[in-house]
């Protein structure tokens, strides 16, 4: 890693007790802008703003009691810990806890990305990510007999509605600066992935002469080991648009002045110029065939996309990618 990664790593892992104490202080039922307002006084040398929310998951917690008693945090821990004392016997442990009403939990969520910018460059900004959290009571362990251990931490179905555990909160998941993550991701495997291609076409393009990428997109980033135990990390751009994306007006096929102003309406409804483009790229929003219409036009002389724009398109016709 370079000195200049290293220098950002390191940097942002200075800011998170900040973040994570301004976590534990603010109240979810406040709302994001009340978190953003938070975060601005306990880091007073950055600016970030609410990008966008992803909800929709859980993850597994804990066990409690019939009277809400935590037991321990981290269920899939216990079980391996029990069924080790009982060389694997899953109907052992079953038995030996058939008695004692215990309910598994998890955590129901959603995670806020926040973005400030970092410098001029197009992945030039930091990241962060809070969870807002809850923890739910789910369905009473050992009750359904599992015959294996997901049946017994995640079992599908059930007729358990789950209860509350307690208040939500916010917890601090990471925060990265993204041009150092992607940096990282090359000097892992030096040919561009497809996420390093799009923030170079960005830059080249009209979009950044009018927005900053991080207007209109975060970076959804993993890291896990492989067999190996060698890092393997991946990015996924996520559109902030709120709800889903423009309607791409233009029949298959068609050119001129009705796919120049389906590109136009399209890029409105975004909020950038060449927002087709970026869409056509990620939520496939618009069909691939519109790249070759546009740089046909162009050659014809149809020229309603300036030739910065034109290029990317073209470069993208010689090496199609998506992300």
């Amino acid at each position: 890693m370079s000195k200049e990664n290293t220098a950002w790593t390191e940097y942002c892992k200075s800011l998170s007790p900040a973040i994570a104490g301004t976590c534990a202080k603010t109240a979810v039922s406040a709302g994001p802008t009340a978190l953003v307002k938070a975060l601005a006084m306990a880091l007073e040398d950055w600016k970030f703003r609410h990008a966008f929310a992803r909800g929709g998951w859980y993850r597994l917690g804990g066990i409690v009691d019939a009277n809400g008693q935590h037991l321990t945090d981290n269920l899939e821990a216990w079980v391996e810990t029990e069924l080790d004392k009982r060389d694997g016997d899953l109907a052992h442990l079953a038995e030996d806890f058939a008695g004692q009403k215990l309910f598994a939990t998890r955590l129901v969520g959603q995670t806020h990305y926040l973005v400030a910018s970092a410098g001029d460059g197009s992945d030039d900004f930091l990241q962060l990510e809070i969870e807002d959290l809850q923890e739910m009571r789910v369905h009473q362990l050992f009750a359904n007999e599992p015959a294996s251990i997901e049946e017994l931490v995640d079992p599908r179905g059930g007729s358990d509605t789950p209860q509350p555990v307690g208040l939500p909160f916010y917890a601090l998941r990471r925060i990265q600066h993204v041009g150092t993550f992607l940096k990282r991701m090359l000097a892992q495997k030096p040919e561009p992935a497809a996420i390093h291609r799009m923030v170079a076409d960005w830059s080249k393009s009209s979009a950044a002469h009018t927005s900053a990428f991080y207007n209109h997109w975060v970076i959804a980033t993993r890291e896990h080991l492989d067999r190996f135990h060698q890092p393997i990390l991946r990015a996924q751009p996520i559109a902030t648009l709120a709800g889903e994306p423009p309607e791409f007006s233009a029949a298959a096929g068609c050119s001129g002045l009705k796919l120049q102003d389906a590109l136009s309406q399209f890029d409105r409804g975004a909020g950038y110029p060449m927002a087709w483009y970026f869409h056509m790229l990620t939520t496939k929003a618009v069909p691939h065939w519109v790249a070759q219409s546009v740089v046909e036009d162009a050659l014809a002389g149809f020229a309603y996309l300036p030739q910065r724009d034109v290029d990317v398109v073209r470069g993208w016709l010689h090496r199609p990618y998506s992300v």
